[in-house]
């Protein structure tokens, strides 16, 4: 009979011999490794008294608590398919992922059923639970009422183990497919690359709704068999607080913006510790510099994406070479990238180009967008990640990858995905608007801000104010312009098209 490939089954397979240590620690109260397996089993038997049929969608938005790592490890082992979905997004997004997913199972906060219900209920679940930030709920309190040994579902390594909805430029959401043999690759991968220990001790403050947070930081822990401290989201007071007993931070660069901007951040607090580790967006050369000169460590910076995970990244072990500012590291083993031109042929050393990805850690597709599929691989088998890179350059190794733009117009602001379009159609669809370009400008905080340049119609006003209150109901809060600008005009070229890169030169310098 083929082994389990369950992911669940292989993150068991890191716990450590005594299930009594503690696992997870909160400001209120710690969880042991024998709470993991016996909440987790809890939750699963209930997904599984419901009666769905495997691989259905189990879709999730609540906020960030033990509980809610115990609900995404009891839908692997129920043998279902995880939805998390940005806590940020407003009742209209929400409406079109669970009318895209169709998910059986969906859990929110009490604040949010109201609204969620009647969503949830018209397509198609059968179940709609609560779930909130100190994790309690409807969906704990009948769990509560299961026996805690369950067994994990078998599953095959190409069954889908999540679903993680992503954007492109068109502005329409696409489920990027995770299956159980992507996710446990990557996590494999990421533990001997970064030299995870039992004995290490991980600051989580990162969201879980997202591969950083889900996935790298959580997989690699337990993987590990080690502890993390888990907070709700980044508090400067609390790192600090707890900085001085952890072994290992993963964060945004707004995070390690924000701790260099405390004086409290020393050496003295960072005495135990042995990697800080950036990703999701880009890390700024001032700021690695900065980081080096306060506390005489080096920011290991990666690189990655819903679609693939981990792709790349500098190394934690100095014997595979040095941590490289402005770059992204060589490919994580067992995994390839390119550099490609226009027609999909490699380029030299040091030009840049399309940067392409292959190996085990790449999705299996976009949820029923064949064609979309089709279009994001090459023929030869490479995903096109979308990115512009190069390789080597100056004084940088031949193997090293360094991000340089994005082909598909994409904002990165403290983490966050930002798609322009999406933000431009609900602009423009606004009373007296006639256009709109959303584009990124540097910020020191966030890394990109998002800034909307608007044309009015003939005769008509348009009142910033009104439009950023108005956004605000509509979307994320992250997606919503920190400024908006009134021009008379959006600059073209010859073909038409809407030059951005004007208008990021010319709104950045205001910025």
């Amino acid at each position: 009979m083929e082994r389990n490939a369950n992911l669940y089954t292989v993150l068991r397979g890191g716990f450590p011999s005594d299930l009594g240590a503690v696992a997870i620690e909160t400001p209120e109260r710690s969880y042991r490794w024998s709470d993991i397996d016996a909440i987790s089993g809890r939750m699963a038997a209930l997904l599984h008294s419901f009666g769905v049929p495997a691989g259905a969608r189990v879709a999730v938005q609540v906020e960030k608590s033990p509980e809610s790592l115990m609900l995404y490890l009891a839908t692997l082992r129920a043998g279902l398919v995880y939805l998390p979905l940005n806590t940020a997004y407003r009742e209209a997004e929400v409406a079109y992922f669970l009318g895209d997913a169709e998910p059986a199972v969906v859990v929110c906060s009490d604040s949010a059923k109201g609204w969620c219900e009647p969503l949830a209920r018209a397509r198609g679940a059968v179940q709609v639970l609560t779930l909130n930030a100190d994790g309690r709920g409807s969906l704990t309190e009948a769990a509560d009422a299961q026996e805690p040994a369950f067994d994990t579902a078998h599953c095959a390594s190409e069954d889908l183990a999540a679903i993680l909805y992503t954007s492109g430029t068109t502005g329409r959401s696409k489920g990027a497919m995770l299956t159980h043999a992507n996710l446990a690759a990557n996590a494999l991968t990421l533990r001997d690359f970064w030299g995870w220990r039992a004995d290490d001790v991980l600051l989580h403050m990162l969201p879980i709704f997202h591969v950083h947070g889900l996935f790298v930081a959580s997989h690699g822990a337990m993987l590990a068999g080690a502890r993390m401290v888990w907070l709700p989201k980044l508090d400067v007071d609390q790192a600090l607080h707890h900085l001085p007993r952890c072994t290992l931070m993963m964060g945004v660069p707004t995070y390690y913006v924000r701790l260099l901007s405390d004086p409290r951040f020393t050496r003295e607090v960072c005495a135990n510790m042995r990697l800080f580790i950036s990703g999701s967006a880009p890390l700024l050369v001032d700021t690695f510099r900065e980081f080096q000169d306060r506390t005489g460590m080096t920011i290991l910076e990666r690189y990655g994406m819903s679609e693939t995970g981990m792709i790349t990244s500098n190394p934690w072990d100095p014997a595979r070479g040095a941590r490289i500012p402005g770059t992204v590291g060589p490919a994580l083993p067992g995994e390839t990238v390119r550099v490609v031109g226009d027609s999909d042929q490699p380029v030299g050393v040091g030009v840049p180009g399309h940067v392409q990805v292959r190996g085990p850690n790449v999705f299996a597709g976009y949820w029923r967008m064949p064609e979309k599929t089709r279009e994001e691989f090459t023929a030869d088998g490479w995903f096109r990640t979308g990115d512009i890179g190069l390789l080597g350059g100056e004084a940088v190794p031949d193997d090293y990858l360094s991000i340089v733009g994005r082909s598909k117009d994409l904002i990165i602001s403290g983490g966050y995905n930002v798609y322009p379009k999406e933000i431009e159609r609900v602009i423009d669809a606004m009373p007296g608007v006639q256009e709109s370009a959303v584009i990124g400008v540097p910020h020191s905080d966030f890394g990109e801000a998002v800034v909307a340049v608007i044309v009015p119609r003939t005769g008509a006003m348009v009142d910033p104010v009104a439009i950023q209150t108005d956004l605000k109901s509509a979307l994320a809060n992250f997606k919503v312009p920190k400024k908006i600008h009134v021009i008379d005009a959006l600059p073209r070229n010859a073909m038409g098209k809407v030059q951005k890169n004007v208008l990021r030169q010319q709104y950045a310098a205001l910025e």
